[in-house]
């Protein structure tokens, strides 16, 4: 895997070619107006195509290897979560409901590559180009430098301010597309009990509120990208025009000032024209992935969130083994307690139960009681909190759980309601 650093120095490397790139363009049109043959310009002409050429293979090695780490981080980010979410007890009430799961993993995950692959570099050249820049146009003219000194610090400011709201945004707008997913699979999953009770037209109206205001707060993260483009436009149309009027204007003796006492030649003037618009390029580009930005940071949250730990399920890392026998099973409890992480009351405490082979026993209760959390303990989908569960004699633990889950069948109840 390429070094983290090396795509956004490549960048910067590429956009830095400009300034000698502008160099040879203003002093060959220079020399046109001066009056010199068209045979000097051969040289200056193929100098800059070899630096337009070398500018823009630097450019696409360098997305190529930033596209190419951010995938690799991505598919590292959505291994661990998908880890983690298959190593959660199906009774862990913390656990993210298989809709909203499957929207982080493969839809709200993706926002993640265009901010690790295009807001990085987009970050390291802001920060250098125009620096440099402002140090290539200061020793010709200090009033041009100093024009583009007090129109750059405005852009930062707005876009941060603007960011938090964006960042805000795209973190609402990725909670509802995960919760409609969600919404979405539980009534697909339940659909002939809907058509049963008479539900279709309730379903069908909370389906419509719910695009609704996923449509909304789209809408609020598109508004806030646009208010950061126009920021950004408005103060660097503002420099730019402020530079060229005062080019202008000194190059036809109007503002005599401000080249360090001496008047600035034509090729002088082009080159600061010719770098103007370049200086605030990158921060143009930083506008275009600031949205990018939000939206990667909301992901990247969500997918962290999905690999947090939670209850585990037992044996999660040996699931799979194959079942050891398919004969009658004897079951043995003793002194069996468990209670939900955060329940009031507790499941079941000091149970104890021997069951023989091939002999069948049915669990009686009211709802609430502890029936499907102590199938739940014996089908070894979560630890008790104290006691033993024997199979045929095996300890049901850590080292043992998949193997006896791969003798087991669950039938479970789907209660849609």
């Amino acid at each position: 895997r390429p070094a983290p650093w090396l795509a956004p120095a490549l960048a910067v490397a590429a956009a830095l070619l400009w300034l000698p790139q502008a160099g040879i363009l203003a002093t060959a049109v220079a020399g046109i107006a001066a009056g010199t043959g068209a045979a000097s310009l051969v040289g200056p002409a193929l100098c800059v195509l070899a630096l337009g050429l070398l500018r823009a293979g630097l450019e696409a090695l360098g997305g190529r290897l930033a596209w190419r780490a951010a995938r690799a981080q991505l598919s590292d980010l959505r291994g661990r979560a998908v880890a983690a979410l298959s190593a959660r007890s199906p009774l862990d009430a913390g656990r993210i409901p298989s809709g909203e799961a499957a929207s982080i993993v493969a839809e709200q995950a993706e926002a993640v590559v265009p901010w690790l692959a295009r807001f990085r570099p987009a970050r390291l050249k802001a920060a250098v180009l125009p620096l440099a820049i402002f140090l290539a146009i200061l020793p010709f003219s200090w009033t041009a430098a100093l024009v583009l000194l007090v129109a750059l610090p405005v852009i930062p400011v707005f876009m941060v301010l603007v960011g938090w709201k964006a960042k805000a945004a795209s973190e609402a707008q990725m909670v509802e597309v995960g919760g409609m997913n969600a919404f979405l699979l539980d009534r697909l999953r339940g659909m002939a009990t809907i058509r049963s009770l008479g539900a279709i037209e309730a379903t069908a109206l909370r389906v419509r509120a719910d695009a609704e205001s996923l449509r909304a707060r789209t809408m609020a993260v598109l508004r806030i990208a646009f208010l950061t483009s126009a920021v950004l436009e408005l103060f660097a149309a503002l420099g730019v025009a402020m530079v060229a009027v005062y080019i202008g204007f000194h190059l036809l003796g109007d503002l005599p000032f401000g080249a360090w006492g001496d008047k600035l030649t034509l090729a002088e003037g082009l080159f600061i024209l010719l770098l103007a618009p370049a200086f605030f390029e990158p921060l143009r580009e930083l506008s275009a992935v600031w949205h990018d930005k939000a939206a990667g940071e909301a992901g990247m949250a969500a997918l962290q969130r999905a690999a947090e730990p939670g209850m585990a399920l037992p044996g999660a890392e040996a699931e799979g083994a194959a079942p050891q026998t398919a004969a009658a099973t004897a079951l043995r409890l003793e002194d069996l307690r468990f209670r939900h992480a955060g329940a009031m009351q507790p499941g079941p405490r000091g149970l104890s139960l021997a069951i023989a082979p091939g002999e069948h026993v049915a669990l009686v209760g009211p709802s609430g009681s502890g029936k499907s959390t102590l199938l739940s303990l014996i089908a070894g989908l979560a630890a008790p909190d104290s006691g033993r569960i024997e199979i045929d004699g095996r300890l049901l633990d850590a080292q043992a759980a998949a193997g006896l889950r791969a003798r087991m069948a669950w039938i479970g109840q789907a209660p849609h309601i």
